[in-house]
């Protein structure tokens, strides 16, 4: 048992803490009056503006063209005239093969050819002899049909003739193996001495045009159809015909200097992801991209021009996915408002609904205050400038 001077102590200190709890208020006291203050939000003050509205699209280069060199004929590489990842001209000569076997056939086609006409001026001078003799019947008319037939034989010998000279003549400019198209070359797989065989499957080397350069990205094919429709009713900006201007931006986060196109024609939509394969063309002219590389392409849509803009950081979602923020009115007062946002720019939210013109939303505080209470605005004015100017 505590004796009664202890006890009557325990009391008072009890009484006195349960006085000084009833006394305690929500926010800080104001030292002149004693009533509590008001709770300190920061807000911005949102203001319509015009909003350029882009889609973003992410892909990777690929060459505009790809040519792989290969043989046309068999034999051995005598020469290479062209340094590896240098820039090579369409029909630049890039390798030689032994072309002595090859100038032989042409020597032999080229001595069938001069047997022919010889055969062939011999008849056609027997075929008109024997067509003056044929008039006074000096001959028998099957005579001169031979002799006329034997002109057209001899005649066919020299087309042929002619013929396999041709296919000597190409096979031995096919000694000679030349650029397809112009580009940059990779690397050699053969050295000189190595045997090559006419149509052969594996390359010697690869060319790559590498201006213009493709940029393949994907998309969904809801996002495509939404992309068409804007470009079919003219939101959608456009610079040539109907290809949509696109705006690359590279892996360190740098722009591409050059604006590219985008292309809508010849895509499919992949079944297995509903994805749909999109090309933009850009201008390579410095050779700055090479095939391969990752890019974002921003895609512009449009122009809003009376669009509005909300912090991120003002935006919550409730558990059922709503979008709502706390909003000030004139008299300081806190008000859940729900909105309908669509996309995200920078660190804003494009309103669709719920907001004005002019209204204060907070963006800074939200934990420390509910709908109905009266705030205090920090520093108002900095930051409705601020959102003015964004």
């Amino acid at each position: 048992m505590l004796n009664t001077p202890f006890r009557r102590t325990l009391t008072v200190a009890v009484l006195a803490g349960i006085l000084l709890t009833g006394c305690d208020n929500s926010g800080p006291a104001n030292a002149s009056t004693g009533t509590p203050m008001a709770t300190e939000v920061d807000v911005v003050t949102l203001h319509s503006q015009a909003v350029s509205l882009t889609t973003e699209l992410s892909g990777r280069t690929s060459a505009y063209r790809i040519a792989e060199v290969r043989p046309q004929v068999s034999g051995i590489i005598i020469e290479r005239l062209f340094s590896e990842g240098s820039d090579v001209k369409a029909g630049e000569v890039l390798y030689r093969i032994d072309p002595a076997s090859y100038k032989a056939e042409v020597a032999i086609a080229e001595a069938a050819v001069a047997k022919a006409r010889a055969s062939e001026s011999s008849a056609r001078l027997k075929a008109q002899r024997y067509a003056e003799l044929v008039k006074t019947n000096a001959i028998s008319t099957q005579d001169h049909d031979d002799a006329q037939a034997s002109l057209k034989q001899q005649q066919a010998e020299i087309a042929s003739a002619q013929a396999q000279l041709a296919a000597a003549r190409i096979n031995l400019a096919y000694t000679e193996i030349k650029a397809p198209i112009a580009g940059r070359i990779g690397t050699s797989a053969i050295t000189e001495g190595a045997l090559v065989t006419a149509q052969q499957s594996s390359a010697l080397a690869s060319i790559q045009q590498l201006n213009p350069l493709y940029v393949d990205m994907r998309q969904s094919t809801a996002e495509l159809l939404r992309l068409k429709r804007s470009l079919a009713d003219g939101t959608l900006v456009t610079v040539a015909g109907d290809k949509a201007a696109i705006k690359l931006h590279l892996e360190d986060g740098s722009t591409y200097a050059q604006q590219g196109l985008l292309q809508f024609a010849d895509v499919s939509v992949d079944e297995s992801t509903g994805m749909v394969n999109l090309r933009a063309e850009v201008p390579n002219p410095d050779l700055f991209l090479l095939p391969g590389m990752f890019v974002r392409g921003e895609l512009t849509e449009g122009e809003r021009p009376q669009g509005l803009l909300v912090p991120q950081v003002a935006v919550t979602r409730t558990p059922n996915g709503r979008a709502t923020v706390l909003t000030v009115d004139a008299q300081d007062t806190v008000a859940l408002r729900d909105i309908s946002i669509s996309r995200a720019i920078d660190d804003q939210w494009l309103v669709e609904s719920g907001l004005e013109d002019g209204v204060r939303v907070i963006t800074a505080g939200t934990q420390k205050v509910r709908p109905g209470m009266t705030v205090r605005i920090s520093t108002p004015d900095s930051a409705s400038t601020a959102a003015s100017q964004h």
